[in-house]
């Protein structure tokens, strides 16, 4: 479900003093299970994700677990929520992070950090897939995310995002069922695993 007003903050949200984010609030409240997201101004209700996202999620986790990337220098966290530089209330909840240990540093308010601490995420597909392979790309790239990964369920790639510059990401990376994938360099150490796993269904 999107909800779109004029602009970040619509006409009803001024005369009420209520903020996007706290209609947020209210549907993540009203709809538990679901991920609740602001971009471009917009409110993304998307339902709860099915069982086969969730083996991908595990999938991922265990060559990120091997590598040690859950202890020392970084943490390995599921639906960690970043603000966004796209719009005053816009923020998304991914998937996965991989964020500096220092993390909880950087929270700045509704349980959602800045994205500085962001050294990864991943995105695997649902039914709002439009907005990770579209609008995701160019805010995690305009918040200085140095890796983004989407297993893209729909159209069974998976397609690896980094270096970004000026709100967009130069180089990308798609992979096929029955090849390996590599995670962006930023993790410090080599990770890899098999495209297939990102795209359980």
């Amino acid at each position: 479900m999107t909800i779109a007003p004029e602009r970040p903050r619509s006409a009803a949200t001024e005369e009420t003093g209520t903020r996007l984010m706290d209609l947020a609030d209210a549907a993540a409240q009203a709809m538990p299970g679901s991920t609740v997201e602001v971009l471009g101004g917009q409110l993304i209700v998307t339902p709860g994700p099915d069982g086969p996202h969730g083996e991908s999620l595990t999938a991922l986790m265990e060559p990120l677990m091997a590598a040690k990337l859950h202890r020392g220098e970084t943490r390995v966290i599921q639906n960690l929520g970043l603000w966004l530089p796209t719009g005053d209330d816009d923020h998304a909840v991914p998937d996965l992070a991989v964020v500096d240990a220092d993390y909880r540093e950087h929270e700045v308010r509704y349980k959602c950090y800045d994205p500085a601490p962001f050294r990864l995420i991943v995105e695997i597909t649902s039914s709002n897939w439009r907005e990770d392979l579209d609008r995701k790309p160019r805010a995690y790239a305009e918040a200085g995310v140095p890796g983004y990964v989407i297993g893209d369920r729909q159209h069974e790639r998976v397609i690896v995002y980094s270096d970004p510059h000026d709100g967009t990401y130069r180089t990308r990376s798609d992979y096929k069922p029955g090849e390996t994938v590599t995670l962006p360099a930023v993790l410090g150490i080599e990770v890899t695993l098999a495209a297939g796993a990102l795209l359980i269904s």
